[in-house]
This record gives structure tokens, sequence and C-alpha cells, in this order.
């Protein structure tokens, strides 16, 4: 980044010989950061990148390093509300004066991405990367990780009932977008449906990154859609003692919330620790979605949740980097809203899952190789849908995974290096709704990631390739009843015909074994204007093998409300289901990004456009047949799709004999475009006063024609944060478009605008900051049905709600 007429000198003195040769001199590196000012900032962070040394500035704002060698660095300086700073300098033994160095205010906040090992941030990259950290993070977070994202431009949530939401990435979710903790498989069974939580939690997060385009190659065909990745300091990379906590209240659920983390260290050891608890009942609505309690009141019945969880991790820290472990355990118990077997029985899952994780860096001091990051973890997941204390159906996943990132040190110009990659996962389901066999995955992957400045160009390049199998020894395909709605053909007619096929094979067995090679190339140019400005280009084609969901299923699967059959499978022109004789076909997506954005001043933005042709999207198609459910469901009156269809009634008697059935919806592949766009504008009007804007839209079709179904609407949306000595005011209105760009089958949903507000007081009680904070939302009691749900008509968004809690940081 260049600076206008910056003093840049080195104040270096030689302390001791290490060694005979002059060249290994070792020297203080110190200078002083400031504003255009002039005026100095205090605890601005000071890197130099090579050697990964971390500092922080005085009040003076100064900063030292001591004890580095001659030789070429890049320092990399950043500081809240400002852009970020690299400045080449040289460590010299004749230099004498001190460095000044200037850092421009930015309105949009500059946050490091902590996914990959190569620097990056949200302001210099080819493609799109959003972050949720700090105080924001705190303020949107939610019970699930699908609502605390849905505020960050391009990203949405299916908002399951309060209880089990995931994020979806410009119209894309599911077994496309992965999601990671410290850049480690979450591991957990939320890709199969949207009935399954996310075993994350955001309360004891630091920061929340959403990857898309090269930067997703060190993660795998998993990412075709992107990474969400949570970031927390399980492994401590400092000894420094910090922390903070939160207690909360809110009354839309009457939910409880308590959280803390905590690290500290003595010597070379750091350790580190954190918690949460979280109780909630049943949510209110403005309106009832399908029945009231007994009371009056409008609530969502099966949607409460008890949750807890905690990590203990400790590290080594050494001159050359650090070594550490950590183990987490996790225990969730939530309510399925919708899924109810008859009567007043509810299901609730009981989730529990236990990861280990050992990461590492070492930073080598040899002319080629300049780091190399390690990552392995080991997570046991499992839960239970149980009615009426029994468990009904089992979902267990055991995953090992291993990454290795090599960094080279520069080489005629470029930096990046090579990430070995190995992921093994077994999946387990047992039970009535156990719709998809058991499996086991294993994946081997290179990938190859080097960018390189070309004046003001800087250039990133990636590539990987995969080596997946997909085995399942005990595939099935029954003889399913499976039937069209007519006039002819009535209830009694299934019974016959049931009758009639007794004593024939009713279930056959397979083993499948099938194996893919993914390959994803990557190529982005950023080019920097002036100092304020910089234009990118992206261009990707990624490859990702289908799930074993989208293979291997057969039966019913109440969390999206149909009779699933997988792409394995063909429907026969007798309306019965055979083994597929097609190939299965890796999806490839072929991806435009254009990015621009306007880096520093009081007035900044972020504008992404992109185009996404996907080859080989595995969607569910419907099939016109239905199929005995094996259950009595309450709420049947409306059926959903696993793509988010909005199955209508196909029979007027669709509350008698038809009630216990769901639709016959089979996995199949066609060309698919989806393209739209982001923008996000800040305006620091004042010291005082911050302004953001953001707006963003998808469209999702078939090449052929017709829409995507659960394609997310456009949004628009305002933030206002006023603060004045230590108070702190913020209001955010969120429009949500109608959307009537729909497939067959889906149904309309009604635009909405979201107003939330919070107030916060800040008290300083010595080395503790204690922050009192009172908020609200939906603050109109807006009905609210989220499109991209499947249970929109049965699960609106919550009423009007009132959270009152404390936070604390030390």
């Amino acid at each position: 980044m260049k600076l206008s007429r910056l003093a840049l000198s080195l104040s270096l003195s030689a302390p001791a010989l290490l060694l005979a040769s002059p060249s290994v001199l070792a020297q203080t590196l110190s200078g002083t950061v400031t504003n255009a000012a002039g005026k100095p900032l205090a605890n601005a962070t000071v890197e130099i990148e090579a050697l990964k040394r971390v500092t922080s500035t005085n009040e003076l704002g100064e900063f030292t390093f001591s004890d580095v060698k001659e030789g070429d660095y890049t320092l990399h300086i950043f500081a809240s509300g400002f852009a970020h700073l690299h400045e080449h300098t040289q460590v010299q033994s004749d230099n004498a004066d001190g460095a000044n160095f200037v850092l421009a205010r930015s309105a949009i906040e500059v946050i490091d991405v902590h996914a990959t090992p190569m620097h990056l941030s949200v302001m210099e990259s080819a493609t799109p990367v959003s972050v949720l950290s700090g105080e924001t993070l705190r303020r949107q977070q939610a019970a699930t990780l699908g609502d605390t994202l849905e505020k960050l431009p391009g990203v949405q949530s299916n908002f399951h009932g309060n209880v089990a939401s995931t994020p979806i990435i410009r119209g894309l979710s599911g077994p496309r977008v992965l999601i990671t903790q410290n850049g480690l498989d979450v591991s957990d069974v939320s890709r199969v449906g949207p009935d399954h939580a996310v075993a994350s939690e955001a309360s004891t997060a630091k920061q929340i990154e959403v990857l898309r385009g090269p930067a997703t190659l060190f993660f795998g065909s998993g990412a075709i859609g992107g990474v969400v990745n949570v970031v927390d300091q399980r492994v401590p990379t400092s000894t420094e003692t910090r922390g903070e906590f939160v207690l909360e209240t809110q009354t839309v659920n009457d939910q409880k919330l308590g959280t803390f983390n905590v690290t500290t260290g003595v010597d070379n050891m750091a350790f580190y620790a954190d918690g949460f608890y979280r109780d909630s009942n049943d949510y209110e609505t403005p309106v009832a979605p399908d029945i009231d309690d007994s009371d009056g009141a409008h609530v969502v019945e099966n949607s409460n949740e008890e949750s807890s969880g905690f990590t203990l991790g400790t590290s080594y820290l050494f001159d050359q980097g650090y070594v550490g472990v950590a183990v987490e355990r996790f225990e969730r118990e939530y309510g399925v809203p919708g899924h109810s077997h008859g009567g007043d029985t509810s299901v609730f899952a009981d989730l529990e899952q236990t990861k280990y994780q050992l990461l590492g860096e070492y930073n080598f001091t040899n002319d080629f190789l300049q780091s190399v990051h390690f990552k392995a973890g080991y997570t046991d997941y499992e839960h239970a849908e149980v009615e009426g204390g029994l468990v009904g159906t089992t979902f267990s996943n055991e995953t090992e995974e291993l990454r290795v990132e090599l960094l080279h040190k520069p080489m005629a110009g470029w930096r990046g290096g090579i990430s070995l990659h190995y992921k093994g996962s077994d999946v387990f389901a047992q039970g009535e709704e156990a719709f998809t066999p058991p499996s086991k995955m294993e994946m081997f992957a290179v990938a190859l990631m080097e960018e390189r400045h070309f004046g003001d160009f800087l250039v990133q390049l990636g590539a990987r390739a995969e080596s997946v199998t997909l085995d399942a020894s005990s595939v099935l395909l029954p003889e399913l009843d499976a039937h069209e709605h007519d006039d002819e053909h009535d209830h009694d007619e299934h019974a016959h015909d049931e009758h009639e096929h007794e004593g024939s094979e009713f279930l056959r067995q397979f083993e499948v074994e099938q194996e893919f090679t993914p390959i994803t190339l990557s190529a982005g140019v950023v080019y920097t204007i002036n100092e304020s400005y910089n234009v990118g280009v992206s261009l990707s084609r990624s490859e990702r093998a289908p799930s074993a969901s989208e293979l291997l299923s057969f039966g019913p699967h109440i969390g999206t409300r149909t009779y699933e059959v997988g792409a394995l499978f063909d429907l026969s022109e007798e309306d019965t289901f055979v083994l597929s004789q097609s190939p299965i076909d890796l999806e490839t997506a072929n991806n435009i990004d254009l990015t621009f954005r306007k880096t520093q001043g009081d007035v900044g933005f972020v504008f992404n456009a992109f185009y996404n042709q996907v080859d080989n999207y595995y969607f569910q198609e419907e099939t016109g047949l239905f199929a005995e459910s094996g259950h009595d469901h309450a709420h049947d009156e409306e059926s959903h799709g696993e793509e988010g269809h909005d199955h209508e009634n196909h029979s007027e008697e669709g509350h008698g004999e038809h009630s216990d059935e769901l639709p016959v919806y089979l996995f199949g592949s066609a060309d698919a475009i989806l393209h739209g766009f982001e923008l996000q504008v800040a305006w620091q009007t004042t010291d005082n006063l911050k302004l953001d804007f953001f707006a963003d839209y998808v469209k999702a079709r078939l090449k052929d024609g017709g829409a995507l179904p659960r394609t997310s609407p456009m949004r628009l949306g305002s933030h206002v944060a006023y603060t004045l000595d230590n108070i702190r005011a913020d209001l955010d209105i969120t429009y949500f478009a109608k959307q009537d760009d729909i497939s067959t089958f889906e149904t309309e949903t009604d635009g909405y605008t979201l107003v939330d507000a919070s107030i916060t007081y800040d008290i300083s009680l010595g080395d503790v900051d204690l922050s009192v904070y009172l908020s609200g939302e939906n603050l109109t009691d807006e009905e609210a049905r989220v499109h991209t749900s499947f249970l929109k008509d049965i699960a609106p968004r919550p009423g009007r709600n009132f959270a009152f809690g404390v936070r604390a940081y030390f």
C-alpha cells in the first residue's frame, strides 16, 4: 500500500555479535505509528510478517523489536478504524533514524482472516471475504450460526424454528457450504438436513469468517459455495491474561445465557478455557403459526432448547512458533418444530459432541521454507431423536482430519505454499427415519496457492486436486408403494396393492463404492488504483463430489417433510425405483467475481458482482408420487422439500387418509446459473456517528428455465451507530423483499421489515471494562416468514424481543 510523504527510516543498534558473519548481526527495529494528522496511535498492532513477531504501540505510538537479524522485512501495521499498512523495510547496521508509519482512516473495518496461513484481509483479497468480530459479533450473536451471520452481505439463514439454522451463501447451502472450527471441519450432520443443528457456539468465538474463491482451496471441494470458519483461542498463542464473560436474558423465549472465555499463562506455557450455558422455552410470534397455547399466546411449539459446553486448551510457546492441544465437550437438547408423531408427543434432538484439536506452527530460519502450519482433529459426534422417552433415530459422525501447510520464502517475488490435506469420516444413521445408509468417506488432497505483486497489481493463483472415495456396504432399495393422488387410486387400493406384494422380495441391498477426483483452479488479480481504491477480478472452476445423502438417500426425511430418493436410483416407467445406469458426475461451478472497493477515508464501500454457472447441479425434483411416512405427523397441512419446496396439498382429503404421506422427491442434476451482487457502504459522518448500508441479491435458475427453489430474497439494510463518551446506541433496519421468483410447488413469501435497536453503557472498573446493554429485536412485532426456511408456514420469526445483559472484558 502506498503512503503519501511517508518518512521511513530505522533506528538500529548492534548489541552483540551472534556469529562471525556480519550478515547475521542482531539489531533493534523501532518506530512510531500515527494517523494522518500526526497524532500517535496507541495499541496499534505491528507485525514482522516473515518472523511472525507481534507487538503493540504504547501511548506515544512507539514500538520496538529487539534481536532482529539484518535483512529485508515487511511490516504489517493495523489499528481499529484504520486501513492496514504493509511496508517493506531493510534492517541494516548503519541505519540510525527512527521510523514514522502513517495509517489512513477507513470507514469499513479491516479485519485479518485466520482461515488461511497466508495473510488475507477483507479489503485486500481478489475475492469477497466477510468477517464478523468484536462488538459487532457480540451484538449479533444468536443461538444458531445461520441467525448469527444473516446480517452479513450475501449471507442469509434457512431459519429452522430458532433451533437449527444454517448459513446460506449466495443462494448455496447444505453440502456446498463447509463449516469449520479453527480451520477444521466441525464434523456434525448439519449439512444433511435443516433440522440438524451446527455443533459450534458463537458466544465463545473471537470472530467468524465467510470466505469464497481462491481462499477456499485450502478446505476442499465441499466448500464449492463457501467456507464459514468459527475462530476461537482454544489453542492460545499468548500468555497474556485476558478474557470476557456475558450474562443475558431474553423475553421472547425466556432465554438465559451465560458464557465466558479466559486466556492466561506462565513462562512458555499458555492456558485457555471457555464455557457456556443456554436455556430457552418455546418462542412467541406475532401471529399464530399453527396452534395457540392454552393461554392464547402465539408460540412455535417444540422450539425450546438447553445447551452447554466447555473447552480446555494449552500450548507451549517458543521463539519459532507454538504447539498446543484442546478438547471441547458440546451438548445440546432442542425441540424439532413440526416434528411430532401424532397426539401431544413431541420429538427433540439430544446432541453430544467431543472434539480434540492439535494446532501448531513452526517458523524456519533456512533459505527456502518460511513456516509450517499443522492442524489435526478428531471429532466424535452423535445425536438421537427422542420421542416419548424412547430413541427413534440415531445419527453419528466420527471424523479424523489432518492439514499440513508449508509456506516458502519469497521466490522471484512469489509468496505462497502447498497444503496437504486428509479427512476421513464415518457417518452412521439407525432408526425409523434413517433415510441415508451408513457410509465412509475418505479424502486426500494437495493444494497450491501463490501470489505476487507486479507494481500496483496483486496476482493470486490456486489449484487443488483431490481423491475422494465413498463406500457404503448396505445401501437399501425397498419395494416402495409410491402412488399418485387421484380419484381412481384411493387409500384402500394402496392397502390391496401392498397385500398383493406379500411373499415377494421387498428389500434389496447393494454395496456401493464411488471414486471421484475433483479438481479446482482459480486465478485472481487486484489492481490498486490509488491509495483509496482497488478493483479485483477472480475466476475459478471448482468440482464437487456429491454427498452421501444426495447419492444414497432412500426414506422419509421428516426435517424436510419429503420422502427422499438419492441420485443413485432412477424412476422407471412403472413408477418403481431401480438402480441408475447413468454415471455419477461431478458438480462443476464456473464462477467469476468482480470487486470494487474504496478502502480509505470517511466513506468506504465494497461492491461485489458474481456470475456462477454450475454444471450437474444436484437438487431434488418432484416426482408427483407419494409414499407412506410411517408416522402421523401433526402439521402436514403443507410439506417442505429439501431444496425448500413448499408443496401445496395435492389432494382435497390431505387432512384425512393422506395425512401420513410424504411427497417423493428424487435427486437429479441439471445445469444451473446463479448471479447477483452485494453492496456495503460505510460513512463515518463524525467521530461519534457512523452510518452503514448494505444490499444483496441473488437470482438462481436452471439453465433450461425455471427458478431454483428456496432462493434468498433481495435485501436492503441500514445500521446507525452513535457513541458519546461511554454510551453507544445502535439501530438496524432490514428490509426483505417479497420472493415471487419461485419454482414449481413453491409458494410466494411476502416481504417484511425488521427493526432492531440496542443501547450500551460502558463502565470502567480498574482492569475490567464492564458493559451493560439493553437490546430489542423486531420492535414493530412484524409477521416475518423466511422464504428459505423449510418451516416458513409453521415457524415464522420470533415476535418483539427484549434482551438485557452484562458483558465484561479484562
